[in-house]
């Protein structure tokens, strides 16, 4: 069984396995502990009056506000299969089903009271960085998700991505460059949906002062910031050929 205490003392796989370091994870640890003591104080996990003291009646598996933490960030981190997930945690099927609807609410209060939660709103986006008046480095990008197939033809076409052969979902995200904190996410749309046309389709508002990094995917988005960066590509260094005076000249390789 996957437990936090033999996990929390190798740093590179609990942050493989949950996103986090040790240090994160103590941070989080007990505001999404007294949420969970909050939320079970005077009903049960199915929602109904509770009828004895907190502790009572048989012990689950997930005992602890750790391990409970812990089973929720393996869920979002790696998004393996409920059957998966019952069997690194020793749980049934169902049980997995439960703790998932059960935590993810109190995962997302924990976050929101930590103010750890990416902003959804693209017209509050520039209120985060307000007041600093030293130049925000931003850096915008697309991620794809797997999604399952979907059934309708029309629906395949829309969320097959052809750059990862695969059908997804997309949505755009707005990382500090500094601190590495997701400050924005976008809403959900179809792989297939181009990263530019997401970004203007959000029409998110950036500080004034923002140095806005973006790759070529993001080829013509020119938000009103105080500057853009994109790399480019460097050109392909050909191959040498012989000529008949002995000398050497770069040529194009043919097929």
């Amino acid at each position: 069984m996957l437990e936090y205490q033999r996990l929390k003392k190798n740093r590179r796989k609990l942050l493989a396995l949950t996103g986090l370091t040790p240090k994160e994870f103590g941070m989080l640890l007990p505001v999404f502990a007294e949420l969970s003591e909050q939320a079970r104080a005077d009903t049960t996990q199915r929602g109904m009056v509770r009828q004895r003291a907190v502790g009572g009646g048989r012990k689950g598996q997930l005992r602890t506000a750790e391990q409970k933490l812990l089973f929720i960030l393996v869920y979002q981190k790696a998004y393996p299969l409920q059957t998966l997930l019952g069997e690194v945690f020793e749980l049934s099927q169902p049980r997995v089903n439960h703790w998932v609807h059960y935590l993810l609410p109190l995962l997302k209060q924990a976050l929101e009271a930590l103010e750890m939660m990416p902003e959804r709103r693209p017209s509050q986006f520039a209120d985060q960085e307000s007041g600093k008046r030293e130049p925000v480095e931003l850096i915008i990008d697309g991620t794809d998700r797997r999604r399952q197939r979907p059934q309708s033809p029309a629906k395949q076409a829309l969320h097959y991505s052809g750059k990862h052969k695969a059908h997804s979902d997309k949505n755009v995200v707005v990382v500090n460059a500094k601190t590495k904190r997701v400050g924005y996410l976008s809403q959900t749309y179809a792989g297939k949906t181009h990263d530019k046309k997401i970004a203007d389709q959000e029409a998110l508002c950036y500080p004034p002062n923002t140095i806005l990094y973006k790759d070529t995917g993001f080829q013509g988005y020119e938000p009103p910031v105080s500057q853009t960066r994109q790399p480019k590509k460097s050109r392909a260094k050909e191959p040498y050929r012989k000529v008949r005076n002995g000398t050497t000249a770069r040529s194009r390789a043919s097929g």
